[in-house]
This record gives structure tokens, sequence and C-alpha cells, in this order.
């Protein structure tokens, strides 16, 4: 079986109820997708062998086949794309835990199960797949190569970064927040910018989210939020990542 395209973009949905996976896809059809459907790791690999990458993969962790199986899948469709084909994780169980898993595995998204609001579940992948074509939009026009401040080694291109020549293992969100704040490096990110460009141009309301993904992101900085050497706090502004030149001079 090959990915289709459709006029909103092309979703492989990873599900191995036929209640949920076909009721779904049905709304997601008239809504101008082309949806693909998988049910095990099995076929899914499969799928992503034989086909191009879709614009989206909607997958539910717990598949017949490996209790781990969504996990494996997430992980091997993260490093066959480089991170830019985002994973909208489809889950029933509607933990904090969860959510928090979703993101080490470098989804995009976290949706629960009997989510009654179908159109709701149709603008947020809608917007998903339009932040993922302006990202790679952006990193044709603006193609840049990678970034070293201090210790700190960026590949774009690759997806990677490392601290002290250890690797960094991001979520997608950390990746997209660290890019960002390189983007403007020595200079202050407002809050609102960082929530705009990095989950959404339409937001509006708590910056939490925000401070969480600073708090992993300095962690895995090994950066001191009291004595910090690579992100700093602006207080009631945002946020300002150190530039190549002032750790030369340190």
């Amino acid at each position: 079986m090959e990915l289709q395209a459709g006029s909103e973009g092309s979703i492989l949905f990873v599900e191995d109820e036929p209640d949920i996976s076909e009721g779904l896809t049905r709304q997601l059809t008239r809504a101008g997708f082309a949806v693909t459907t998988a049910r095990t790791v099995k076929e899914t690999r499969g799928i992503l062998e034989h086909s191009a990458l879709p614009d989206l993969v909607l997958l539910d962790l717990g598949l017949p086949d490996d209790p781990e199986g969504g996990l494996v899948l997430a992980s091997e469709i993260r490093g066959k794309s480089g991170g830019h084909v985002p994973i909208l994780i489809f889950s029933a169980d509607s933990t904090d835990e969860s959510a928090r898993m979703a993101d080490k595995l470098g989804a995009w998204d976290f949706i629960v199960k009997g989510t009654r609001e179908t159109e709701t579940v149709i603008q947020r992948i809608k917007r998903l797949i339009e932040i993922s074509q302006l990202n790679q939009k952006r990193a044709t026009v603006e193609s840049r190569g990678p970034v070293t401040i201090g210790d700190l080694h960026v590949d774009f291109d690759r997806y990677e970064a490392t601290i002290g020549g250890e690797r960094m293992l991001l979520s997608h969100k950390e990746f997209e927040l660290l890019r960002r704040l390189l983007e403007d490096s020595g200079k202050v990110v407002t809050r609102e910018q960082l929530m705009a460009d990095v989950w959404d141009e339409n937001w509006f309301g708590s910056t939490k989210t925000l401070d969480v993904h600073i708090g992993w992101l300095r962690r895995k900085l090994h950066d001191d939020p009291a004595e910090p050497k690579y992100l700093f706090t602006v207080r009631g502004v945002g946020f300002r990542f150190a530039s190549a030149e002032e750790l030369e001079a340190v």
C-alpha cells in the first residue's frame, strides 16, 4: 500500500481499533486529507518502506504485534524524517505522564482517544502540517550550517545537538525552542515570540508550558539557572541565549 496525496495533505494513521480508525478516517477524508491506515508495526514499516513520507503521522502507542511498537515507530519515523514529519500521538491514556512520554518521543502533539470535538482534532492536524511546511521552507530558504557556541554544537540539517561532545536527547519542541533562541543568540526573545514561533501563532493565555520546556532544555545544557552560561531569563520579558562572542570572552 502506498500513501496517497490529498488537498490538505497526507496522513499515515496507525491505529489497531477499526471502530476508531474508520470513523476518524472518514472525517479526515471529508476534510480533504488523504489517509492511509495501518494496524500493526509490521504494516506501518511496510508502508514507510515503499512510500514517500506522509505530511503527518497519527500514532497509537499500543499496537497488537508489539507492546512498545508505538514507541519504536515514533523513534524510527523521527529518525527517517530528521524530525520534520509531525507525529501526533493518539492515546487512550490521558495522564500527564503519557503527555510527557509523547514529548520525549519527539511527538509534536498529543490527543486523547474519544475527543468529541472532531473539528478541533482536524484543526490541530492542519496546524501541525502548516508548521512543518513552514519549517521546511525556512530551512530551504535560510539554510544554515552547523552552529557552535561554547561547548554546544547544533547541526540543523541532521536535527542533532551535542554539549561537550555528548549528544543531547531533545524532543521536537526542545529542539525547535533551541533553534529559535539560537536564531537571535545574544538578543532577548520575548515569551510571546517563543509561544507564537514554537507552539502556535494564534496562542493566547498561559505560558506555563514554555517554562517547563525551558527547564528541560536547561538541564540538558547542564546550565545552572542561578548562574547560567547559555540560557538567561530576562524577567518579565523572555529569554536570551548567549552569543558565541560572549562565551569566548569568558
